[in-house]
């Protein structure tokens, strides 16, 4: 049973990085022109807004965007709802995941990975901020699976 377990998390972590991988790298192409992308002759959805002062995203859409409150929701909250899965998924598919150190380390290298491949590959834009919010939502997915780790223990 244990393994079944283990086998079925595996999967739903495989599909929710699928899923991650098309929201974050893909957002704005759609699958049909992806191949394209890669002989990089697709010009259409490239553009060059990196950030790479820490807070400086956050900020502007806190305080200084001229944006509908909608878009600047999607852009901060998105950015933590979207690893929250990763943060919650990780202790129960392995021992080395219970401790917050471990998942913060994960969910930063993934967040970073996810960042590198839209610089190099102009998918998007590389946003320091996205990593802070990234990993914030990694801890948030940590919390209530160690808050139960820790109500188990006690009992």
């Amino acid at each position: 049973m244990k393994i079944i377990l283990k086998m079925t998390l595996l999967l739903i972590l495989c599909l929710y990085l699928a899923i991650l991988s098309k929201l974050i790298l893909f957002k704005y192409i759609p699958l049909s022109e992806i191949i394209n992308h890669f002989n990089f002759t697709y010009d259409e959805y490239h553009w060059r807004s990196n950030n790479f002062v820490p807070f400086k995203t956050i900020y502007f859409y806190l305080y200084l965007a001229d944006i509908n409150l909608n878009i600047r929701i999607e852009n901060l909250v998105g950015n933590i709802i979207g690893f929250v899965p990763f943060g919650f998924i990780l202790p129960l598919l392995a021992k080395k995941f219970q401790k917050l150190s471990a998942v913060t380390v994960s969910t930063f290298c993934l967040s970073l990975t996810f960042e590198l491949l839209q610089l190099v590959f102009e998918f998007g834009s590389f946003d320091v901020d996205d990593l802070i919010l990234n990993t914030i939502g990694g801890l948030l997915g940590y919390l209530p699976i160690k808050l139960a780790f820790f109500k188990s223990n006690r009992k």
